[in-house]
């Protein structure tokens, strides 16, 4: 009887709940017993939409981080946010963000700041977590006392769950180190923590825990091969069962390695390392459990399911019992319920699957296997229904398009002349003085801003009334900036719903949810529109907000776009052809759109690039293919401008240091890019590689609602001009400010353009 289990479920609420109980919260509106019951009823209600699968997931809820909360139940909590209080709670908030919650009910000192943990992204998702540090001296000491409440709230409600946590190697592997030590010399200390957290499970009863390891999808040089080994050799105790899984890629080399470690079974991602099973099947001991990953944890397609049982069932007949089936990955990087979309086009609607629904084509998969597709024949028959209309879809296939890509040729990406040549005629036209400042785009999607688009969204605000509202934020945004003496300007982006989804709703070949939320970060949600068919343009999308914006003032005023990579990598896209296609079509797109802003007198032009590195392959093996694409796609978008136009990109939380050499190639005028979490560690990548163009190093983080000092940004450019030539430094924040208050957002930048001028002084 194959088993079916879940590596784990979305923990934000099917209406963003978590999001709203969490910011509530944090601006004392709400107390610690309400955060708590809301917490509460979220995971009894995951749980539920879990039911009628054999084994749920206990542990993947979280306040914030996965991550984090490993850091804080192994006691690996940063020196700065140590002895603060005595509650666990706001120091765990601290280190999320900066801060804790604002005064109420006696939280004594929860106000006190400290300086935020770094972010940056989990493997190749839009998901970031907080870094791990570590030095020589870190200890480690267990604090169990969340999940083994999360276990027992679902044994009170009669689910029989397995805990989901941080495998040990990979929690090493996802740290950094704050001094010179090596983080494998930490290990021993660690499995020692890891092995009395296994003792504690076993205690409560807990037949199985879920270790995830995904770092075994990537290349590991032998000390870290070794280090598996050593660590799951101690944490064999017989006393419980370990489950060790893998997921975003193939095992490929590690496939020996991971079939033999002392565990009980191995959960495979088959959806992205298919050609792993077949030699998995010859390897695995006779006694140990294989977890097939058959449903796409990572996109919102609806599965085969014909397809994936016609080569299931042959593997179901030589493991029996040995067998179960999950998603490829924990359902977190998916919306929680298609069913709570009654506005999505109804045919594309028909091609997609939730988390809900992914969870209920697993419960198809397992009827067929253990009782016959004849069991399940209506819903077989339904979903080869969905399948082939989408395959047949006109609407997916655009000839005019097709022919488009094979069009592309060398020159559309190629600048008339070398950034050497372009500077100085921007350095004329553009008159900036030494640091210029800028910002990176969007400003605070105020109150006001929300309530005019969803009246107009609901018709009771017609085009004009909308356009006048936005026209006085596009003002207001003006005028402060103008107010702060900032150097080049932005409209602010009060006409933006989200970064893509606003270019996606006016590219043809898109279709979008209305609650279709996925956790970027904390309390941040994202909705990622659906790239179902080929893409083109039908009319410019920016060009009338941006030249009102430039109306209104005498400084530079940028053109802010999305390029055609984050786009791609921030869409749920189509599986029907690769992704390079896709991502040329966007660019083709975008391009008319940059030339057109060129054409209403715009000179300073921002094409985001925040998702460049979140694309590359888990293999370094396999990063040349991407990157070859990925740039070349920006460089079609941005490159058909004259010299005089400057062409601006952006970056954020990103290890970006082993693919500069790419950026370089982008040959984007300016870069700006996140530095403020890192304390300028990413400019480490300027040490051995002379970077030509200008950049942009973030020294505002704009994440945490902490307000940078003077003091702290002229330290971190400073830092910066030891790298890069001063001539050639922006100073900016290192991403927008949409999610921020404009309290917080004047301050912040009145202290960042103090700096610049403190600056110009000895520049």
């Amino acid at each position: 009887m194959v088993t079916t289990h879940n590596l784990g479920f979305p923990r934000i609420g099917a209406k963003r709940e978590l999001k709203f109980a969490l910011e509530s919260y944090w601006k004392g509106l709400s107390s610690r017993d309400e955060l708590a019951s809301a917490g509460g009823e979220l995971r009894q209600k995951n749980w539920t939409d879990q039911s009628g699968i054999d084994m749920v997931a206990a542990g993947d809820f979280s306040f914030y981080d996965h991550v984090l909360d490993m850091t804080f139940m192994l006691g690996n909590i940063p020196e700065r946010a140590r002895g603060l209080t005595d509650d666990v709670l706001d120091n765990y908030f601290r280190v999320a963000r900066g801060r804790s919650a604002n005064v109420r009910g006696g939280h004594a000192g929860c106000c006190a700041e400290v300086a935020a943990g770094e972010m940056t992204k989990w493997f190749d998702t839009n998901y970031h977590y907080i870094v791990p540090e570590f030095t020589a001296d870190t200890t480690f000491k267990l604090d169990a006392s969340r999940l083994l409440a999360q276990l027992e709230e679902a044994r009170r409600a009669g689910f029989k769950a397995k805990p989901v946590i941080v495998g040990p190697v990979t929690y090493l592997a996802l740290g950094k180190t704050k001094d010179d030590s090596e983080r494998l010399a930490l290990l021993p200390r660690l499995v020692t923590v890891y092995a009395q957290l296994l003792d504690a499970l076993a205690e409560q009863g807990v037949e199985w825990v879920q270790l995830d390891e995904p770092i075994l999808v990537t290349e590991l040089d032998l000390d870290w091969q070794q280090a598996f080994n050593i660590a799951y050799r101690r944490l064999r105790n017989g006393r419980i069962k370990i489950l060790l899984a893998t997921y975003f890629g193939e095992l490929l080399e590690n496939r020996y390695l991971a079939a033999n470690l002392p565990v009980d079974g191995l959960h495979l991602d088959a959806i992205n390392g298919r050609e792993d099973v077949a030699p998995l099947l010859n390897l695995l001991a006779p006694y140990k459990v294989l977890s097939l990953g058959v449903i796409n944890g990572r996109n919102i397609w609806k599965t085969d399911l014909t397809a994936v049982l016609d080569w299931l069932e042959p593997i179901a007949q030589r493991l029996g019992d040995r067998l179960w089936i999950a998603p490829s990955c924990s359902l977190l990087h998916v919306p929680v319920d298609l069913n709570s979309e009654d506005r999505l086009d109804a045919e594309v609607k028909s091609w997609l699957a939730f988390a809900r629904q992914k969870l209920d084509e697993l419960k198809i998969l397992a009827k067929a296997l253990r009782t016959g597709r004849a069991s399940v024949a209506g819903d077989l028959d339904a979903n080869k229904s969905a399948i082939d209309s989408r395959r047949n879809s006109p609407r997916v296939h655009n000839p005019d398009v097709k022919a488009a890509l094979f069009g592309i040729t060398p020159e559309l990406g190629r600048r008339k002349n070398p950034y050497s040549q372009r500077a100085p005629r921007q350095a004329e036209l553009l008159n900036l003085p030494a640091y210029p400042t800028t910002t990176i785009g969007s400003f605070p999607q105020t109150a006001e801003i929300r309530h005019a688009r969803s009246e107009y969204k609901a018709g009771r605000l017609d085009d004009d009334g909308y356009r006048r509202a936005m026209h006085a934020e596009i003002e207001r945004c003006v005028r402060e900036q103008e107010s702060l003496d900032l150097d080049v300007l932005v409209h602010g982006e009060a006409e933006r719903n989200d970064m893509v989804e606003y270019f996606g709703e006016q590219l043809e070949g898109y279709a979008f949810s209305k609650l279709g939320w996925v956790q970027s970060y904390g309390s941040r949600c994202v909705k990622p529109p659906i790239l179902f068919g080929d893409i083109t343009r039908p009319k410019t999308m920016t060009v009338e907000w941006i030249r009102y914006a430039q109306s209104l003032t005498q400084r530079p005023m940028k053109g802010m776009l999305t390029g055609p990579v984050t786009i791609l990598n921030w869409s749920f896209v189509r599986d029907d052809q690769p992704r390079s296609a896709s991502c040329y079509q966007l660019a083709l797109a975008i391009r008319h759109e940059v030339m057109d802003l060129e054409k209403a007198g715009v000179r300073v032009i921002q094409i985001d690039e925040a998702a460049l590195r979140e694309g590359l392959p888990l293999r370094k093996s396999q990063w040349e293919r991407y990157l070859d694409w990925a740039v070349e796609s920006f460089r079609i978008t941005a490159n058909g401008v004259a010299d005089e136009t400057q062409i601006h990109t952006h970056m954020c939380y990103s290890e970006f240091n082993d693919i500069i050499a790419s950026i370089a190639d982008m040959d984007a005028d300016v870069i700006t890019i996140e530095t403020s979490r890192s304390d300028m560690e990413l400019l480490d990548a300027f040490d051995d590689f002379n970077y030509p163009n200008e950049i942009g190093p973030g020294v505002y983080d704009i994440h945490s609602p902490n307000i940078p000092t003077q003091e702290h940004i002229e330290s971190l450019m400073k830092l910066a001009a030891k790298r890069i030539p001063a001539e050639r430094l922006w100073v900016n924040p290192d991403c927008g400010l949409k999610t921020r208050q404009w309290q917080e957002v004047i301050p912040a930048l009145r202290n960042m353009v103090a700096a610049a001028k403190e600056l110009r002084k000895t520049a």
